[in-house]
């Protein structure tokens, strides 16, 4: 195996452009460890400020996803703050999260300034730092490293099964009455592994859905509850072993091929985490997010039925201008569902639609003695708010007559993670491929002669 040497690892020897800071911290763990640290004040900082941010613009009378807020509607579904039908109560809880992350992030970025100006270049110089020292090719400091994150990971899983099955529990829009804060009890937490794994066998169109298609939060919170375990166990694994010798002749030593390697990951998650936050609505609950696409459209047939029911019409029979069914009509697989353009979103599930239906489709006797007037609100209400960038018909909901001018918070989240994601992915090409031609000796690199870089004072 061909092994890059420390020469080669330097910053005037490793061929990187100037503007590849982090180039300067290749063989320096402590200034390393200080752009870490600062990297997570900003987070810090970010989520913070943002959240005071959202909190200093906040309407009651108006629904969160109304007003734009990306943050507000995460701490709303961790029950925070939060009612029956999903209305916020109590504002403090936000700004007392808020204000913990900005203080957070005061603290992380001292520590971030002085490993970065005062603290030892290389943490294995010294003595109380020696045991967070690492070399880039040190196979079982970089897979301890491993397990050490995917401890934390193990953590923040098992933290939010706590959260939701003693300490306060989480938002669930399926709750009676059109949603409330409850308890997730841990004795109907879902922990077999078999019901939860076909979530990950299910294909990932359609209906189907893969992970995507998750509609309990008893199938969540267990579900982060294995992951947790699993997180925890895997951990534990990998800062007590070695790593086999076909997963050293497997994979590329070196820091660049690390950071391609945590690309790819980031990449993937952006990616799970914009079709997520676009099509479900148990962990994302339209009542802070707003309605998918497809609910809107089906909330506008539901409104329409339910106006014209009141008018008199008979909703079972009557038919459209192209002979088909214009209220209700069969799915492909004979249940009832709703009629018009919105048929093509038959299979989608909305706790505000899903008590009249039953195991044959939506219920006709229910439909005609038994919609709540919460539900006619809910379905106007989303009918107008459809998250869909267009000003015409699309997916049979009329966003240019019926809707308000407004850009929903699931798109943000999605556009906003597929194309970060997107572009994360060409990261991880770009440097798994230059990773790979420094481990073979055959990267061409820059001219590094007149760099404005080596002729500057170092920062500190």
């Amino acid at each position: 195996m061909r092994v890059t040497y420390l020469s080669n690892r330097t910053l005037v020897g490793s061929k990187y452009a100037w503007w590849s800071g982090n180039a300067r911290f290749i063989e320096l763990s402590g200034k390393f460890l200080g752009a870490h640290i600062a990297h997570a004040s900003l987070m810090m900082l970010w989520a913070g400020s943002m959240s005071l941010f959202e909190l200093s613009h906040y309407v009651k009378e108006k629904p969160l996803y109304e007003q734009g807020f990306i943050l507000l509607p995460h701490l709303s579904t961790l029950a925070y703050g939060t009612g029956p039908g999903g209305e916020i109560s109590d504002v403090y809880a936000f700004f007392v999260i808020a204000v913990l992350h900005v203080i957070s992030s005061g603290i992380l970025s001292l520590g971030g300034l002085y490993h970065s100006i005062f603290g030892p270049e290389k943490l294995e110089e010294t003595s109380f730092g020696a045991i967070f020292a690492f070399q880039w090719q040190d196979r079982f400091r970089v897979t301890s490293i491993l397990g050490a994150h995917l401890i934390s990971l193990g953590l923040a899983a098992l933290l939010l099964f706590i959260k939701a099955s003693f300490f306060g529990g989480l938002y669930d829009t399926s709750a009676s009455g059109g949603g409330d804060v409850r308890l997730i009890k841990e004795s109907c937490v879902t922990l077999n592994p078999f019901v939860l794994g076909r979530y990950l066998l299910r294909a990932p169109f359609g209906s189907e859905g893969w992970i995507i298609s998750i509609n309990n939060l008893e199938d969540l919170v267990g579900g982060h509850y294995w992951v947790g375990l699993i997180c925890l166990t895997g951990g534990l694994w990998h800062i007590q072993t070695r790593p086999y010798s076909i997963v050293v002749r497997s994979f590329t030593w070196s820091g660049e091929a690390y950071l391609a390697y945590s690309l790819s990951a980031l990449s993937l998650l952006g990616f799970i985490a914009a079709v997520f936050s676009w099509y479900n609505n148990t962990a994302y609950p339209s009542e802070f997010y707003g309605p998918t696409g497809p609910e809107a459209s089906q909330a506008q047939s539901f409104t329409f039925l339910v106006r014209d029911q009141k008018l008199g019409v008979k909703i079972a029979s009557s038919q459209g201008p192209t002979a088909l069914p214009k209220y209700l009509m069969r799915s492909p697989t004979g249940e009832i569902i709703f009629g018009g353009e919105t048929m093509r979103f038959w299979s989608m599930q909305g706790q505000w639609v899903e008590p009249l239906r039953t195991s044959y489709g939506l219920d006709i006797q229910k439909i005609q003695s038994d919609i709540q007037t919460w539900q006619e609100r809910r379905a106007a209400e989303y009918m107008t708010h459809a998250p869909l960038g267009s000003l015409n018909s699309v997916g049979g909901v009329a966003t240019e007559v019926n809707s308000v001018n407004y850009v929903s918070p699931r798109s943000w989240l999605t556009s906003s993670h597929w194309v970060l994601a997107y572009f994360i992915l060409v990261g991880h090409w770009w440097h798994a491929g230059r990773s790979r031609a420094s481990s073979l000796s055959s990267e061409r690199g820059l001219s590094r002669t007149y760099e404005p870089l080596l002729f500057m004072r170092p920062i500190d």
